[in-house]
Order: structure tokens, then sequence, then C-alpha cells
């Protein structure tokens, strides 16, 4: 008996261990960006996570994985899009759009002296120079890139170049050393595609992964616009974060001003809808009056503000 309850015990804990490991790879093949409430998964998130400054090339996604109208097996990003190849080995199945040579329309070359700070490519002939250079090789050179297209030009008033892949900018603004960066083509090449906005709403996350509040976005309006010197009113707050989701158990505090010059405080707190509800009756308010309403939410250490009002009517 003893010998049978011991391995009863052993199977079970073996069947709990299985199933441990299999939701923490779940999870781990999942990522949720709070950034822009989009998942990446599988081999997306594989390649995505394998280069160590892929929210600075890549930015963060703007889509779910889907098919896109060219028929292929795609997710955009602000400054690239991913595609899904099954035909090539494990570990190779994903490829970056060119989505440099797809969008590019020249503007016509700026002319720039110094051919000893470049180097040229016969493969497109065009050169790659000075600090776009520098950055060319410090990320990943032609592997990531790809071959350049362009010379230097004149784009949105700032000065570019054009890769098969990406496009670098010179932005003179930033601190040096950091003023090259890549332009946020993947939402260009998603519009020029014709691709459906539907697409890019944020979505809840994935395999039980969860979504980070990184911001708080309060609204605030009344059930009445006007009321009368002796009345009831609600004054409805709701509390969403960077993404329009509701954000729960956020501590509003509202300040009311009436027309009588008495101010009063009252605290509510968000619903799982995001929603929170003060109720408020009243007497004797001056006619022709405004009350005004300032409210002010706070969550983990970020708070937000916002106003309404409701006039006293006659």
């Amino acid at each position: 008996m003893k010998v049978r309850r011991f391995i009863t015990v052993l199977v079970t804990l073996c069947l709990l261990a299985a199933s441990w490991v299999s939701a923490q790879a779940q999870a781990a093949d999942s990522r949720y960006f709070s950034e822009t409430g989009h998942n990446v998964n599988g081999e997306f998130l594989k390649f995505y996570e394998s280069n160590p400054n892929a929210i600075f090339l890549y930015g963060y996604p703007l889509t779910e994985e889907f098919t896109s109208r060219d028929g292929k097996t795609v997710q955009y990003f602000q400054r690239a899009r991913f595609e899904y190849d099954a035909q090539l080995p494990a570990g190779q199945r994903i490829i970056l759009t060119a989505v440099g040579r797809e969008t590019f329309v020249s503007t016509g070359p700026v002319n720039v002296s110094g051919a000893f700070a470049c180097r040229d490519y016969a493969e497109t002939g065009h050169a790659v120079c000075f600090s776009f250079l520098e950055f060319f090789d410090a990320q990943g050179g032609v592997s990531q890139f790809g071959y350049p297209i362009s010379s230097f030009e004149y784009h949105e008033d700032k000065i570019v170049q054009y890769f098969e892949k990406a496009r670098l900018e010179w932005q003179p603004w930033r601190l040096e050393g950091q003023r090259v960066v890549v332009a946020d083509l993947g939402r260009v090449y998603f519009d020029q595609l014709g691709e459906d906005p539907a697409l890019l709403p944020p979505v809840k996350p994935s395999n039980n992964t969860t979504s980070s509040i990184l911001k708080l976005q309060v609204r605030a309006f009344t059930f009445k616009a006007i009321a009368q010197a002796s009345d009831s009113q609600k004054i409805f707050v709701i509390v969403q974060d960077q993404n329009l989701q509701p954000v729960n158990n956020a501590n509003c505090m509202a300040n009311l001003h009436w027309p009588d010059g008495r101010e009063e405080s009252n605290l509510l707190t968000t619903n799982a809808a995001g929603v929170g509800i003060l109720a408020l009756s009243f007497n004797d308010q001056l006619p022709g009056r405004m009350v005004h309403v300032n409210v002010n939410c706070m969550y983990d250490n970020m708070n937000s503000s916002t106003i309404t009002s409701f006039r006293i009517w006659y």
C-alpha cells in the first residue's frame, strides 16, 4: 500500500511539473507589448528577441500576426515588417520585408564630398558615408538593412538614406552619437499596401501574459449638464491605460467648487470597467452659476487629471 501510494504521489507530481513547464513554455512563447497593445508570438518573437537592439531597430508591434494582402504571413512593427516563410530552414524562416525599397520615391540626391569617409557598394551603385556608415556597421550592416538604394536625400526636411530594408535619418537635435535613427517605415508600408486599419487597435494579452499600465488617461462627465438649485447629480470618471483598456482600482479625488464658494472633496475608486461614479445631492445653490469639478486619479505611482462641470439653472 505504501509503495502504491508513493507511486501515485510521484505520478501526480510529475504531471503537475509537466503542466507547469508547459505553461511556462507557452508564456515564454508569447510577449505582450503594452506600449502598443499587441502580442508577438512563436518564431516572430524568437526573431525579435534575437536582436538585442530590437526596440531601437524594429520598434513595437503595430498589429498581430496575420495574412497580408500580398498573401504572406506577416507582422507589422513601427520600423519593419516580419515575413514568415515555412519553406526556409528552421531558425531562418523570418525575414525582413524590403520596406525601404518598397516605399522609396526619390527626391533627388544631395551632393556630398569626402570619399575617404564612404564605402561604395557595387551591388546597387551607392555609397554609405560619415555617421550613417558608422551606424550601419554598428547595427548589423547589409544583413540588417540590405544594400543602400539611394544617396543622401532630403525627405520631410531631414537628410535620409534609403536601404533595401530600412531608411536611416539624420536628426541633428539629438545628442551626439544618437543622431542617426531608423525611420518608422512599418506604418508607411502598411498604409501603402492598403492593409485593413482594423488590425491596428490594441488587443488583449494572449497566453495569460499580462499588460503593463504605463500611462493613465482620465475622462469625466456629468449625468446632467444642467441641474436645479436643489437637485441630485452623478459624476462619472473613466480611467484607461495607454491602449484605452480599463484600469481597475484607480483611486480618484473629485474636488467640487460650488457657486456658494464651498469646496468639497470626494474619493472614488474605479471598477473592473475602469469606471467610478460619484453620487451627489445639494440644496439652494445659486442659479445661473457653474459647478466646476477637478478630478485627479492615481494608480501605481502614476496620476492624471481632468475637469468637468455642470450649470445650476433656475
